[in-house]
């Protein structure tokens, strides 16, 4: 062990229970009301100063969140009232590392007291220099995951309004530089979208114009955790792009799944995401959606059928399970436009893709990083100088992408 105590929770924080606040006594302001679940909304006063920490109290229990303004504790949850001269961010990633949500008691509703909590035996760094070292290591890895989350959210925003001026509101660039549309360029009625569309362009079936493939039907039996076999995609994991079952069944290459492919959920919720990891294989009830060699793009692909996708999701009786059939599939329908727009367009599409699909398969990497780093920092297993070096990188990047977005 490396300069680590021996003491007890109580001896480095103290806790206290948050404040009573009916919803019917809020009244809209500024400052943050932390429940146990996250934030319950905005008041117009705050009872604890930033940086703060919280830990959920009842329901949903012992997840640490760190708090930088001012706010207001719900009686949901615990605070921290005082950091007895210790680093915030420190006390913060120790708090993740020492699980609290498995001490939790209590049978239907789980709560947690803080009188259980002060007496618990603990190993720290109680040194404030190394408590900041420690902290730095860990959040310059958070900082940097969330300023890839901020870019891949402007290249998001970016790509759906090309799309939207370009596929919606027709206003593409004409031969003259100028918005198509809105300048007056020929339209046509197309009889299968009921509306005008660009002269030139065509309506095509999503079926026709892309690569789909239906999930293989893994069976469950054969499903482990313990990573043997392949990573086998669920519905579940389409969201996150995570892994949450192997399995040791032969399956066909044909169900193996690429970078940037698109997964569509068809039971329960419709869920619709780009796919960012390699070496896996779709499960039965999914679809993924691949671009052909002359075909439009993905991230044309999901602006276009997301909305029918949404639709035929929410029209679904809430006493049954929502079902997306392989008719619903096959009657779903693109627009391409002409030959010249619609390579400028993929050409976008295509960059926008691969930086967003990059920049989350790196946050992956540093979060598993992060999440290895933490029990050893915390534990004393490692030292922030045997790693520093290998994060410095990491550290200027988030400096230097930081002062971009601040």
């Amino acid at each position: 062990m490396n300069n680590i105590s021996k003491t007890t929770l109580g001896n480095l924080i103290e806790f206290q229970r948050g404040y009573d606040l009916p919803k019917s006594k809020m009244i809209d302001g500024i400052y943050p009301v932390r429940s146990s679940n996250g934030i319950l909304g905005y008041h117009n006063e705050y009872k604890t100063k930033g940086p703060g920490i919280t830990i959920g109290r009842s329901g949903t229990v012992g997840i640490p969140h760190l708090i930088k303004t001012n706010f207001y504790p719900h009686n949901t949850s615990l605070f921290i009232k005082d950091f007895k001269g210790n680093d915030v961010n420190y006390i913060f990633y120790f708090l993740k590392n020492l699980k609290l949500n498995d001490r939790k008691s209590g049978s239907s509703v789980p709560t947690m007291n803080r009188n259980h909590l002060h007496p618990l035996d603990i190993l720290a760094h109680l040194n404030i220099t190394t408590q900041k070292q420690i902290a730095k290591v860990l959040s310059d890895l958070d900082t940097k995951i969330e300023i890839n989350n901020k870019i891949n959210q402007e290249l998001e925003a970016m790509a759906k309004t090309l799309y939207d001026y370009w596929f919606v509101q027709f206003d593409f660039p004409d031969a003259n530089g100028k918005p198509y549309n809105s300048s007056g360029g020929r339209m046509v009625f197309n009889e299968a979208l009921k509306r005008e569309i660009p002269e030139g362009w065509e309506v095509k079936y999503l079926t026709e114009e892309m690569d789909l493939q239906y999930g293989f039907p893994f069976s469950t039996k054969l499903f482990n955790s313990e990573e043997n076999g392949v990573p086998v995609i669920r519905i579940r994991d389409i969201l996150k792009c995570s892994i949450s079952n192997h399995s040791t069944q032969e399956v066909d290459e044909k169900y193996k799944l690429n970078k940037g492919d698109i997964l569509v959920g068809m039971d329960g919720n419709f869920h619709i995401n780009y796919w960012n990891k390699e070496g896996c294989y779709l499960n039965q009830r999914s679809l993924r959606i691949r671009s052909n060699e002359n075909s439009i793009t993905e991230i044309q692909t999901k602006y276009s059928i997301e909305p029918y996708i949404k639709a035929r999701e929410k029209n679904v009786s809430r006493t049954t399970v929502a079902h997306l059939s392989a008719k619903d599939v096959n009657d779903l329908k693109v627009l391409k436009a002409t030959n010249e727009i619609q390579l400028k367009a993929n050409k976008f599409f295509k960059l926008t893709l691969n930086k967003i699909v990059s920049n989350r398969d790196q946050n992956q990497k540093l979060s598993e990083l992060r999440n290895w780093l933490l029990p050893m920092l915390m534990n004393g297993q490692v030292t922030v100088g045997e790693v520093e070096q290998e994060l410095g990188m990491v550290a200027e990047e988030s400096a230097k992408y930081g002062n971009k977005i601040g």
